[in-house]
């Protein structure tokens, strides 16, 4: 007995991650800021802000037509790091 089967091709990639889910509702609001991450570190925040802006998250593609920043906040004493992206134009 063998110890796999062989059933055929794998499946296309999902498209329904959740960084599919966040571009579509950024797309369904134009130009409007949305946080997308609160990463741990304002190193990851820039990080995922970055991998945004290159497209280098499928789901932002094409590269230009989603802006990100990171920010570090405050809010009653307490230190979040954020990810903010808009979708600002392009193919779809």
């Amino acid at each position: 007995m063998s110890a796999f089967e062989f059933i055929g091709p794998p499946p296309q990639q999902q498209k329904n991650t959740k960084h599919a889910r966040i571009a579509a509702d950024l797309r369904q609001h134009p130009r409007t800021w949305g946080v997308v991450r609160r990463p741990a570190t304002p190193t990851r925040a820039a990080s995922a802000a970055q991998a945004i802006r290159d497209g280098r998250l499928l789901a932002y593609l094409p590269v230009g037509s989603f802006e990100a920043v990171a920010r570090t906040v405050v809010e009653g004493g307490v230190v979040e790091h954020r990810v903010y992206a808009r979708y600002v134009g392009g193919a779809q």
